[in-house]
């Protein structure tokens, strides 16, 4: 009767043994993440301190603003994982990235082979501004092409926070949504938060991921969580142990 009254838990508290993070931007000087090696290896020791046991970091992929490839980010990720090996930081970790829905993308992935976090599940993102105009074609054809798209930070397009019909329209497509774990502390603000309780009630999340850009980040973990709801947060936080590799 009085659960109401039960302190909140720590965010880091939450992350299981097993926690498997699938969203983040740790490469060194390739997007607007890590710019050093230096700050790759400070924000990897802060996942093992707050309990991450792997991780896919996801590096932007945004025509004409962070024009990587898979071959630049392959690289990449094998320089990365020497210098961990060197300083004795002993996470496992894969790279694979967060593209940037646009025309170029369309294209792009008729050509080309995507970068993965597991088998045919890919991460992308939309404007923060508005969505494509042809996103829902984008969708069907990413499919088409035996893709499961994975929708980062639902929660944070503001242009759906008013039309929750659009948010089921996506799900109807076969679009998977990832939270992004920052929002339950209130790092994006109040409104935020509360578009993802509401998200958490309805059962729309399938994953998570920290979207780990800075160290500032890492902090956010330390704080106590805002959403009311901690058992559907659990579970969305569990589903992660599907990526273990």
């Amino acid at each position: 009767m009085l659960s109401f009254l039960k302190s909140k838990p720590f965010l880091k508290d939450l992350l299981s043994e097993n926690y498997v993070d699938i969203h983040s931007h740790l490469l060194p000087g390739i997007d607007d993440g890590a710019k050093t090696i230096t700050e790759t290896l400070e924000l990897t020791k802060g996942f093992q301190e707050i309990g991450i046991s792997q991780f896919i970091t996801t590096p932007h992929i945004k025509h004409h603003i962070w024009d990587n490839s898979s071959q630049s980010i392959s690289t990449n990720q094998k320089q990365a994982a020497i210098a961990l090996e060197e300083n004795g930081i002993k996470i496992p970790f894969q790279a694979a990235a967060e593209y940037f829905v646009d025309d170029w993308f369309e294209h792009h992935f008729k050509s080309e082979k995507l970068l993965t976090l597991k088998d045919n599940y890919v991460l992308i993102e939309i404007s923060y501004i508005s969505p494509p105009i042809q996103l829902h074609k984008i969708l069907f054809d990413l499919r088409v092409a035996g893709y499961t798209p994975i929708l980062a930070h639902p929660e944070r397009y503001l242009y759906y926070h008013k039309n929750f019909k659009e948010y089921e329209k996506l799900k109807k497509t076969g679009c998977l949504f990832q939270l992004n774990l920052l929002a339950v502390v209130g790092y994006y603000g109040n409104e935020i938060t509360q578009i993802t309780e509401e998200l958490l009630k309805r059962g729309m999340y399938n994953f998570v991921g920290s979207d780990v850009h800075h160290h500032t980040h890492i902090k956010e973990f330390y704080k106590k969580v805002k959403v009311r709801d901690i058992t559907a947060l659990k579970e969305v936080i569990s589903n992660n142990q599907f990526f273990r590799f």
